[in-house]
């Protein structure tokens, strides 16, 4: 028998319900029998078209015998044997013929989607191009599930039969249908974190200090309108509310169970959880991961799949939801009502940071500290917070990522209608210490996660508070429509200090329109200065000030206000504060305020901050999200026809006498570029000096010489590279110097004919563990360390994606003609970008590649050097199959 998947994995469905699906075993001939046992004697006639359940029997034993040649998977919840769903036959380019038969209480909850999404998935994975379904013409739930899937579905009338052919090709529209049904499920999953029917505390203690009587004491005081269930066999009240001996005594179920015993009962607990209805476990027990104890973490996460729950923790301060007064955590204050939905790996920082918010006049919508985030990630978060109206922005803290690639899909759909601001630590060097290029020295994991963030239009922060700053002027006004920014205030020094942030932010601080600066003389005392910065004197009043305001706020050439006022100079700070609120009260442009020494909010809406600076960054973030947001989408990735097939061919067989990884050579990898249109330079490797001189005089002069050897990276720093060679007797005489300066490193060489001239660009790739591939860009040649002028993306990428990526270089004039030299041909370098791209995502195995330098001419672009390092590696994982991590 042959299984169907690589792995086992459990997978959300669309009720909130956990699967497990793995493999068919032939130790799983009891439960299939018992499965047909269950089903109705209508769900038997519909799979097998025969009334009676012999066949079905008979089948099962067939399935699970050793003659079995299809490929069968099962799927499991709470335990028991739910679905199976089989490919039989089906040889690579051919078709495999589809069944499909779910328990009948598992219908109506998207088993047989994502058991359809697995098979069609490995089906194409071995080769086999469609999967053929007979369906009964009155099975109407099962022809439903096979046309919504997303994948290419033809139909037609066989003897009676609707015969439903269905290729196994991945698609766009199957990548956007498998995306919905993910969030459908995350967000129903988490309903039961932050909208529980009733909850029990489980260690809720008598002792005040206790963690279990603190979550407790902050339900109660929260005001959380459904059943509290305190669990604790030696108390017979807790905070006023009876308590129960075990989960078994509750009068009712709970959705949500808060664990606070210790580690070592947080398992048995789970279990008892499990056995009665649990839908979800907040465990804010310490003692696993973090203390040494991966294994009991395990089996915590285990049972909560086994049975269906959901987990945040271990190791965490617990959730909250101020619109339906949860508070099943330990802060020590109850979180303010608002539009932050707020995650934090860390709890310290997560009080510090709730608290620091309510501070300054921004409020919670929902909260989970995470801890040791063995389930419940910051992707499910942003499922959940995707449509939840009182989330208007999502902030996170985090110190590493579960999936960072999913987190790249589902970030990028969610900041496309709310921002999403991430502070992530750990941006230090202590990365890959055994580097063997510049890029990857360069390619750092804090590299990955700016391309990941800024793929995804995410705004990465340094600090919580820059997170804060940035996220209250995000969530309390409108988003600023361009980069124009007026400034007005009621003094010179701290105006001029806001004016110089804005230039140095990339922000504009434009003259105003003439019918503007009239509005403003007519307004303003002689001594007022009115060109942009607008400067009302320390002896303008708050009057004169609302009105600047309003002034500048009907002038279409401004885009934002900044009002920066230093009290308690001409009216004063209260009366201040109620005029610039009346001013811009309702205003459909940007408006935020700095008064000097006061971080909060004016009114209700208006965020104020201490310094210019931060009022500056705030505003500069919004800008540039406001942009990303605005810009049309780009279009879908087109690269020329590539031989993926070849390439990878190429590649199993270089790592087959070397399992380990090697270095390519440069025939090798020139080839596997020339499989994405990467157009590398005609090259001759020659073994000796009279060698070199033939291939010179063959390939076309001048000629460059290229010392050659596994052990050799940077050539050029040892002497190992000769340019400008006219003839082949100087070929030759290069090829004896340099095989004498460089010594026994020196195996070989490469001979090449001169480029043309052009600009030098490097364009290059690495494969990090965590984060998948990344591609960089940048100026090339020996120089290019010291400038270090690069962008870095995580593919796919786009034609405008790697246009953008240029635009970022501080060498992009050069490409565009400078200073009187050609413009050079940025298409056919934006091609190589992409081929890379495309190379790196299909091929895990390339660990790095460079082409350094890449010569950019006005006609074309070649690569002249090229490293290709492989090592093995592990399939990265497939946004078309559904799993949980």
């Amino acid at each position: 028998m042959t299984p169907v998947l690589p792995e086992e994995c459990d997978v959300l469905l669309r009720d909130g319900g956990i699967a497990h699906i793995r493999p068919l075993r032939p130790s799983d001939a009891e439960a299939l029998h018992a499965l047909v046992d269950r089903s109705s004697e209508r769900s038997t006639y519909l799979r097998f078209c025969t009334g009676g359940t012999g066949t079905a029997h008979s089948y099962m034993d067939r399935m699970t015998g050793p003659g079995y040649q299809g490929r069968a998977l099962v799927a499991l919840l709470r335990g028991r044997l739910a679905g199976v769903a089989e490919c039989v036959g089906g040889d690579p380019g051919g078709r495999g013929d589809l069944g499909i038969l779910l328990d009948d209480q598992s219908h109506g909850h998207g088993l047989g989607t994502v058991m359809l999404e697995h098979l069609a998935h490995d089906a194409a994975e071995h080769g086999v191009k469609e999967i053929v379904a007979d369906v009964l013409p009155e099975n109407r739930p099962m022809l439903k599930v096979l046309g919504d899937t997303g994948l290419r579905v033809t139909r037609a009338y066989v003897d009676g039969m609707v015969q439903v052919v269905i290729s196994t090709g991945a698609t766009g529209e199957l990548l956007a249908r498998i995306e919905a049904r993910e969030h459908e499920a995350d967000r129903n999953s988490l309903a039961a974190v932050f909208a529980p029917r009733a909850v029990a505390v489980v260690g809720a203690g008598r002792a005040p200090t206790g963690i279990g009587h603190r979550v407790l004491a902050n339900l109660v005081e929260g005001g959380f309108p459904g059943p509290i269930y305190p669990v604790d066999p030696h108390a017979a009240e807790v905070c006023g509310l009876r308590a129960y001996p075990d989960l078994a005594s509750a009068p009712g179920e709970a959705d949500l169970a808060v664990v606070a015993t210790p580690a070592a009962t947080v398992l048995d607990v789970a279990r008892d959880c499990a056995r009665h209805g649990v839908r979800a476990l907040v465990v804010v027990s310490a003692g696993f991961a973090e203390a040494g104890h991966g294994e009991q973490e395990a089996e915590l996460l285990k049972i909560c799949r086994e049975a269906g729950m959901r987990l945040v923790g271990p190791n965490c301060l617990g959730v909250a939801d101020t619109t339906t007064s949860l508070n099943a955590s330990l802060l020590p204050r109850r979180p303010r009502a608002g539009g932050l939905g707020l995650m934090s790996q860390s709890g310290a920082i997560a009080v510090a940071v709730i608290d620091r918010a309510a501070e300054v006049g921004l409020g919670i919508s929902s909260f989970a500290s995470v801890g040791d985030k063995a389930d419940v990630s910051g992707n499910d978060l942003l499922e959940y917070w995707e449509d939840d109206p009182a989330t208007e922005v999502v902030a996170l803290y985090l110190s590493s990522f579960g999936n960072p690639r999913r987190f790249g899909r589902v970030a990028r759909r969610v900041s496309a209608v709310k921002p999403v601001v991430v502070v992530k630590s750990g941006r230090g060097a202590a990365a890959d210490r055994a580097v063997r290029s510049r890029t990857a020295a360069a390619a750092t994991p804090d590299a990955a996660v700016d391309a990941l963030l800024r793929a995804s239009g995410v705004i990465r922060e340094d600090s919580v508070q820059d997170m804060l700053d940035t996220a209250r002027l995000l969530a309390l006004q409108p988003l600023p429509a361009g980069r124009r920014v007026a400034i007005v205030g009621n003094s010179g020094g701290p105006q001029a200090l806001t004016a110089d942030a804005c230039e140095q932010r990339g922000l504009v601080v434009p003259e105003l329109s003439p019918a503007t600066l009239a509005a403003l003389r007519s307004r303003l005392g002689p001594a007022a200065a009115l060109a942009n910065p607008v400067d009302v004197t320390a002896d303008g009043t708050a009057a004169e000030l609302a009105g600047s305001v309003t002034a500048v706020l009907a002038d279409p050439g401004v885009d934002a206000v900044l009002i920066v006022y230093t009290p308690p100079f001409g009216s004063g700070l209260a009366a201040t504060r109620e005029a610039i609120d009346a001013a811009a009260r309702g205003a459909a442009k940007t408006v935020l305020a700095c008064v000097a020494g006061h971080d909060g909010l004016i009114g209700a809406r208006l965020p104020s901050y201490a310094f210019p600076e931060q009022a500056v960054h705030a505003l500069g973030r919004a800008v540039d999200y406001a942009a990303w947001r605005s810009r049309p989408a780009d279009p879908p990735v087109e690269v020329p026809p590539v031989h993926t097939a070849t390439a990878r061919r190429i590649v199993r067989d270089e790592l087959a006498g070397n399992p380990g990884g090697r270095r390519m050579d440069h025939d090798a990898a020139a080839r596997l570029l020339g499989c994405y249109g990467v157009r590398v330079a005609e090259t001759v490797t020659v073994t000796g000096p009279e060698e070199a001189g033939r291939a010179a005089a063959r390939l076309g002069l001048p000629a460059v010489l290229k010392a050659a050897g596994p052990d050799l990276v940077h050539r050029s720093e040892v002497g190992g590279v000769r340019a400008g060679l006219r003839d082949a007797a100087e070929v030759e005489e290069a090829y004896r110097a340099m095989a004498e300066r460089v010594g026994p490193a020196m195996t070989g060489a490469l001979v090449q004919r001169m480029a043309g001239e052009g600009v030098e660009m490097i364009v290059s790739g690495v494969a990090h563990e965590a984060f998948g591939p990344l591609v960089m860009a940048g100026m090339g040649g020996v120089i290019a360390e010291l400038l270090a002028d690069r962008a870095f993306r995580v593919p796919p990428i786009s034609h405008a994606e790697a246009a953008r990526m240029l635009g970022e270089l501080r060498c992009a004039p050069l490409l565009h003609g400078y200073r009187g030299r050609p413009a050079v041909d940025v298409e056919e370098l934006e091609a190589n970008i992409i081929g890379v791209g495309r190379l790196m995502d299909d091929i895990p195995e390339i660990a790095e590649l460079d082409l350094d330098p890449v010569i950019v001419m006005p006609s074309g672009a070649v690569a002249v050097d090229v490293r290709v390092r492989l090592a093995s590696a592990s399939p990265l994982p497939s946004p078309y199959r559904r799993r949980l991590r």
